[in-house]
């Protein structure tokens, strides 16, 4: 039961982690009162951002899509470099069983955040169709 309890704990801090960091990176798109743009409204904006070539003809919901894929792109490498990193500590080791043990929990707390992902990634993908 223990082991399951850290693991859950170990779960849910990654998670947080992972959601306090996505909302780092969301530009402040409806800022009120910001010096960027004060034009008639997101549509006309994302009209203006397709002019200067930088989108063509994205939606609100697509944007907002393209944001989420990205950030989960990002987690996702991030997921992979901490197993590179575990192989690492694997092969340094030298046969240090805590430096081991440390290998392979952050491969298990790797493995557990790709699935996770990839299922923050269907919910997107699936809410998407719906609306």
């Amino acid at each position: 039961m223990t082991i399951f309890r850290r693991f859950f704990h170990r779960l849910m801090c990654g998670i947080s982690i992972a959601s306090f960091a996505s909302m780092i990176f969301i530009p402040p798109v409806f800022a009120a009162g910001s010096p960027v743009y004060s034009g008639n409204g997101v549509k006309d904006g994302l009209r203006q951002l397709s002019g200067l070539g930088l989108a063509s003809n994205l939606s609100l919901t697509d944007l907002i899509l393209v944001i989420i894929t990205f950030i989960l792109n990002i987690v996702l490498l991030l997921a992979v470099l901490a197993i590179i990193v575990a192989g690492v500590y694997l092969i340094v080791s030298n046969g240090d069983e805590g430096q081991k043990d440390k290998a392979k929990n952050i491969v298990l707390y790797s493995i557990a955040g790709i699935i996770l992902i990839l299922l923050a990634r269907v919910i997107v993908l699936f809410v998407n169709h719906l609306f």
